[in-house]
């Protein structure tokens, strides 16, 4: 795994794609430049949370996909 935290002080390069809005949230598709990684995410709230794994190299919960 890419350390990010350390190469760029904490700071992270993501493209987000939203194809669909539906029950008020989006879905689409990330991707995570230095780490080189492409992952779909169903709402915001796991768009989020794929985006903290990817700075912090954890994952805090194991029901939500990762990276």
């Amino acid at each position: 795994m890419v350390d990010v935290a350390h190469i760029n002080d904490g700071k992270a390069t993501f493209t987000i794609q939203v194809q669909f809005t539906c029950n008020a949230t989006w879905q689409g598709t990330i991707s995570w430049m230095e780490g080189q990684k492409t992952q779909k995410f169903r709402s915001e709230l796991e768009m989020i949370k794929l985006m903290m794994e990817a700075i912090h190299g954890e994952s805090e919960t194991k029901q939500l996909q990762t990276w």
